[in-house]
């Protein structure tokens, strides 16, 4: 089976999307098809190959569309919408004659003037020839869809000399379809905004010096240079330079992060004080910022509750509301002697009603606002379905290394015993500890800022410890298990040793000989932002429990430090499992983590959370969120976006549904017009659709984000 992409510049809507798929049906090579509404592609999965694809290129072609094929592999920068003046020329020259003639007909020429007709006929010219045309493809294909019901409508009220209505009727058609398309391109453009973050042109060193190339022609290895005020072009590490990168529109962090040799920095991040040289580890078209966008533009596809819901309702209420016109311009003449004008014309009036556009656009447009919103603020959301589960958890495990905490152990105590100078101490042991790459040592040796001594004849003691000489003195560090193996462990000692493990931390003691020298602790602290993100969480009502596969005395100490009351340790991945299967038995839960170890339990709950997960393709391809930054604070964000964005839609929903209820009513009392019909479809869609986008511009709103003392009960 091979896939193919296609760009359709006239899918503006969903009735585009419904005549294509009504075509494809009777492709034979067709197996499959996706739609991407804002960025007008089609995604066809069909036998045959390059044949295949010829096959549904013409099918397209067929029912009036230009199909144009695309690369899937890489995320498109779209090009800009284009010049629509004329359009716009046409659109308002259609409004003018329109209006002209219902104004001529209401001054008291009536409605079969013939300049009142010459004006109309002129504003049908300007208006309908493309919802004729659409209308045409549609009844083709057997589609049922606002194209043809316009078109009608337009001949029905000709038929019954309203030529001003049929001209009104198709002008503002002509405008809704103009506004409800510039509507679902500013949806697009917050997408697109994404990828035009990267510049387009690089300075990268090549052997007779710096040369500005296209960022396209960077490749893998190559070293770009980077000046204050610039946007980094391209993914890389920083090979020379120091300075402060604004990551917000990656990560979403409000503050620059500093960056030196060796750290990672990101397309589209900016660039604030000092010049960089970054050495280049993904191409264009590979970068973090591409997989940002591409996975939102893809999210598309992955339709939510509501949208499925919208779907439905559509395919079925249409048709149900065409018979029920039918009806009214039937029954009420041939069965009760009625006068059969009127009665058609009230027909006519609820065959435009019946349009679903506002319906239909309200959903798509709304999901994709909320997702760019959150992709704005460093939160990649892997769809709508996503979105919208995010607001309902009621329950949220979270691993404990890497995410709760840094993952990292740092150097947290240093405790001499008496006529041991404290520097001497630190000294000696991470001199000793530099020659080992065991995470503890490493704390303990990057605790230690000054002049190292020197160390010869270093052993390691059964992954216990090490000795060696030190100073020309022999010095051993080990565990408190070594430590007590070779006797020297004192009642004073034991007793530091008792209060650092009950807090959780890794000891180490060191002595020479039967002289205990002191005790050093480190422990894998906890992120500053951990727990602020509790106390939001549990504001929200969302129950926490820690996973960890640590041990219980390690993992009670760092739930006690951010505030979470369960806890369950030493498990391994098929116990995280077990426990996401039994939580979710209860209801909707999210598992938060960062590991491969994680994977079983973030694949089985409802939401799987990423930490971390710049420049992590595994991450963003696999997880359901990902938190660009290592920041939890991203999971109440979300939650407060999920439910704002859920409340939107069933306002959308409802306004959508509503008026069209109330027009009902005005059509079969008689107090509804044609024009005006379309005037209030045009608003209902103008209005959901600008509702809907409002969530662009959404922020979270300010809330307490101080960090409590470790210890302290965040909730209260």
């Amino acid at each position: 089976m091979t896939t193919t992409r296609f760009r359709v510049p006239q899918m503006d809507c969903a009735t585009e999307k419904e005549v294509i798929a009504r075509r494809l049906e009777h492709v034979s090579v067709v197996v499959a098809t996706e739609f991407d509404l804002l960025e007008r592609v089609v995604t066809v999965h069909h036998d045959g190959g390059d044949a295949g694809a010829d096959a549904v290129e013409r099918a397209l072609r067929d029912i009036e569309m230009a199909p144009v094929r695309v690369t899937p592999t890489v995320a498109s920068r779209a090009a800009p919408a284009g010049d629509h003046r004329r359009e716009y020329v046409v659109v308002g020259l259609a409004v003018t004659l329109a209006a002209a003639a219902e104004i001529v007909a209401l001054a008291g020429a009536g409605e079969g003037h013939p300049i009142v007709i010459v004006l109309a006929a002129l504003a049908l010219l300007a208006g309908a020839p493309r919802t004729l045309r659409k209308a045409w493809v549609a009844a083709r294909t057997l589609t049922l869809n606002i194209n043809l019901l316009m078109a009608i409508a337009v001949v029905g009220a000709l038929a019954i000399q309203q030529w001003p209505e049929a001209a009104m009727v198709t002008a503002l058609f002509a405008v809704a379809e103009v506004v409800e398309a510039r509507s679902v391109d500013r949806a697009r453009d917050a997408i697109r905004g994404l990828l035009l973050l990267a510049p387009d042109r690089t300075r990268v060193r090549r052997p007779t010096g710096w040369v500005d190339v296209a960022t396209t022609d960077v490749r893998v290895g190559d070293v770009v240079q980077v000046r204050p005020g610039e946007r980094v072009p391209i993914d890389g590490v920083v090979a020379a330079g120091v300075s402060a990168i604004d990551q917000a529109p990656v990560t979403g962090e409000s503050i620059p992060v500093d960056k030196r040799p060796g750290d990672k920095v990101f397309a589209g991040t900016v660039n604030q004080q000092g010049a960089l040289e970054v050495e280049v580890t993904a191409a264009a078209g590979a970068t973090t910022l591409d997989h940002v966008a591409r996975a939102v533009r893809d999210a598309q596809a992955r339709r939510s509750a509501s949208e499925r819901f919208v779907d439905r309702f559509a395919r079925s209420y249409t048709p149900s509301v065409v018979v029920l016109a039918l009806g009214f311009a039937l029954v009420p003449s041939l069965v009760f002697g009625q006068p059969f004008q009127p009665w058609l014309y009230k027909a006519l009036v609820m065959l435009v009603i019946a349009c679903p556009c506002a319906l239909v656009v309200s959903t798509p447009v709304t999901i994709v606002s909320g997702l760019a919103a959150a992709a704005r603020l460093g939160i990649l959301v892997k769809g709508g379905a996503h979105l919208e589960t995010a607001g309902t958890l009621g329950v949220l495990a979270l691993d404990k290394t890497g995410t709760l905490t840094e993952g990292r152990p740092r150097l947290t105590d240093v405790r001499p015993m008496p006529g041991v100078a404290r520097d001497d101490l630190l000294r000696w042991a991470a001199s000793l500890e530099a020659t080992s790459a065991h995470p503890i040592a490493t704390a303990v040796t990057q605790g230690f800022t000054g002049a190292l001594a020197p160390t010869t004849q270093v052993t390691a003691i059964d992954g216990k410890g090490l000795t060696g000489v030190v100073d020309g003195r022999p010095l051993t560090i080990g565990s408190h298990r070594l430590v007590e193996e070779h006797g020297v462990c004192r009642p004073e000692v034991e007793a530091i040793l008792a209060e650092l493990e009950a807090d959780g931390k890794s000891v180490m003691v060191a002595w020479r000989g039967d002289e205990v020298l002191g005790v050093l602790a480190v422990a894998d602290g906890v992120r500053a932002t951990s727990v602020a993100a509790v106390a939001e969480l549990r504001a929200l009502g969302v129950e926490l429990v820690m996973l960890t596969g640590d041990n219980p005395t390690t993992a009670a100490a760092v739930a006690r430090d951010v505030g979470i009351a369960t806890v369950r340790a030493d498990l391994l991945p098929a116990d995280k499992l077990a426990a996401i299967e039994a939580l979710a038995a209860r209801g909707p839960v999210g598992m938060v983590g960062d590991g491969v170890n994680d994977a079983p339990a973030l694949a089985r709950a409802s939401l799987g959370f990423a930490m971390g997960a710049a420049g992590s393709d595994t991450a963003l391809e696999t997880a359901d969120v990902a938190l660009m930054s290592d920041d939890l604070r991203g999971i109440p964000t979300l939650m407060r976006l999920s439910r704002r964005t859920r409340r939107t839609l069933i306002a959308n929903i409802s306004l959508a549904i509503g008026i069209k209820v109330v027009f009902f009513g005005l059509a079969l009392a008689g107090l509804a017009t044609l024009w005006m019909a379309v005037f209030a479809d045009m608003g209902a869609s103008l209005i959901v659709a600008m509702n809907g986008l409002r969530l662009l511009r959404w922020r979270p709103a300010a809330v307490d984000r101080s960090v409590p003392p470790p210890g302290s009960d965040p909730a209260q």
